[in-house]
C-alpha cells in the first residue's frame, strides 16, 4: 500500500505538471497582440501540484510503512489451576 500511495503520487505529480515549487491554482501565459506586437500576462486557472504534496504523500507512505513493520505480541495467558 505505500508503495502504491509513493509511485501514484509521483505519477500524479509528474501527470499535472511537475512544479518545483510551491502548488499554484493559476499560471501565467504571455500572448503576443497582433496589432501592437507586445506581449501581455494572460492567467490561466489551472492547479498544479508542487512539491510539498508530493512530500507530504511521500512521508505519508514511509509512516504507513513504519507501521506496517511493528509487530505485536499477544501476551499469553497463564492460567493456574489450584487444587
Amino acid at each position: 500500500m505505500a508503495l502504491c500511495i509513493a509511485v501514484s503520487s509521483l505519477a500524479g505529480w509528474a501527470a499535472l505538471g511537475s512544479n518545483r515549487g510551491w502548488t499554484k491554482t493559476t499560471v501565467d501565459h504571455k500572448h503576443l497582440d497582433l496589432v501592437t506586437g507586445l506581449e501581455y500576462p494572460v492567467s490561466e486557472n489551472r492547479f498544479v501540484p508542487g512539491i510539498e504534496l508530493l512530500a507530504l504523500s511521500w512521508i505519508s507512505a514511509a509512516v504507513l510503512f513504519g507501521a506496517s513493520l511493528i509487530r505485536f505480541q499477544r501476551k499469553q495467558q497463564t492460567t493456574t489451576h489450584e487444587m
